[in-house]
């Protein structure tokens, strides 16, 4: 990489022009914000979860109308539709598709055959190295700095493993958590992946849909306001320290029942029926081993991430974030952010040698 250009085997594989993901994040990655990140380089990604199917094809016939560089759309592989979504990826020739947790060998392959990028967050080495195993075509290796759910592995020490677990292999690897300038993607690549992913660095941009009421509490958060808590949904999730978070902490069974409330009125503004709702939840008990109350709270846990980031109310709501929120000052725009990721980079590299 010595030619003035960040070009890796993550820009030949999504054919953009930088090493940069935008990543799905629910109720934040809509068109706007997915069309300013293609437009200026980099990937981005839709967040389908949180949308109805007739909802994502509208959000897909968006992006396709404010940009002609690829995007993707990110899938639950347990969602009680993935079929019917991977279709619509399919169908719409949508570019790539990624996954918040490993999917079925035949969702990956059908993508496959399509010629469907496919890209696979993992927290583990052992994680990427069974995705290899299924074909995925690219990894974002999630450190436990990342925001939502995530695991307990610093970046620093996960991203070199996963680099190596699938070295000798047409597998892309991307880093994510901690990340949010050009220093940080040259310190990707200097250890040998092909870019990075963010999520909390493109929440806090002019795109993104997210209140700006919401987005001050976000630059107000100092790098120690943050905590790791299963509370939410009986997973491993990086949010803001609030007082709804205490209080959810300090709960027992009084979650249950008013996660199952939630979750009876997520699925009737998604539009799932209640035998899918059953469907879904069975298929996480048993792929998570989770008990029925951490079902519950998983089911519950899109309302309350809407109640912040879509209603403004995050005295009743979770906000999702990395840790690397304390290190963030300002609102650019998506291409404001990227051009100064790419010029720092850049100078970066520049001095160190560059990559060879």
């Amino acid at each position: 990489m010595t030619d003035g250009s960040l070009s890796t085997r993550a820009t030949e594989l999504f054919g953009t022009r930088l090493p940069i993901v935008q990543t799905g994040m629910g109720w934040v990655s809509g068109a706007a914000l997915t069309a300013a990140t293609s437009s200026a380089g980099g990937l981005g990604i839709l967040a389908s979860a949180t949308m109805t199917l007739a909802e994502l094809d509208e959000a897909i016939t968006k992006v396709a109308s404010r940009t002609d560089h690829p995007f993707g759309v990110n899938l639950l592989p347990n969602a009680p539709d993935a079929a019917e979504r991977i279709s619509m990826i399919i169908d719409r020739k949508v570019p790539v598709a990624s996954f918040a947790a490993a999917p079925r060998p035949e969702q990956v392959q059908r993508l496959r055959d399509a010629g469907v990028t496919t890209i696979v967050t993992v927290g583990a080495k052992r994680h990427a190295e069974k995705v290899a195993g299924i074909g995925v075509s690219a990894v974002i290796a999630q450190g436990g700095e990342g925001g939502g759910h995530t695991g307990t592995i610093p970046t620093s020490i996960l991203l070199p493993q996963v680099v190596d677990a699938v070295a000798g292999t047409d597998v892309v690897v991307l880093g994510a958590g901690g990340f949010h300038d050009g220093r940080g993607l040259a310190a990707a690549l200097t250890v040998g992946a092909d870019g990075v992913a963010m999520g909390t660095r493109f929440l806090l941009t002019a795109e993104s849909q997210v209140p700006d009421s919401v987005k001050q509490i976000y630059l107000a958060t100092p790098p120690t306001g943050t905590v790791v808590t299963t509370a939410i949904d009986g997973a491993p999730q990086r949010v803001i320290r609030t007082d709804m978070i205490d209080q959810l902490e300090s709960a027992t069974l009084s979650r249950f029942p008013r996660a199952a409330l939630n979750a009876l009125r997520f699925r009737s503004q998604t539009g799932t029926s209640l035998v899918d709702l059953i469907r879904t939840g069975l298929s996480m008990k048993q792929d998570q081993d989770l008990t029925w109350a951490q079902v519950a709270l998983a089911a519950n846990a899109p309302m309350m991430t809407k109640a912040a980031m879509v209603d403004g109310r995050p005295e009743v709501g979770i906000l999702p974030t990395g840790q690397v929120v304390g290190s963030i000052e300002d609102l650019p725009t998506v291409a404001e952010l990227l051009e100064q990721m790419e010029r720092d980079a850049l100078a970066t590299l520049g001095r160190n040698g560059g990559l060879r």
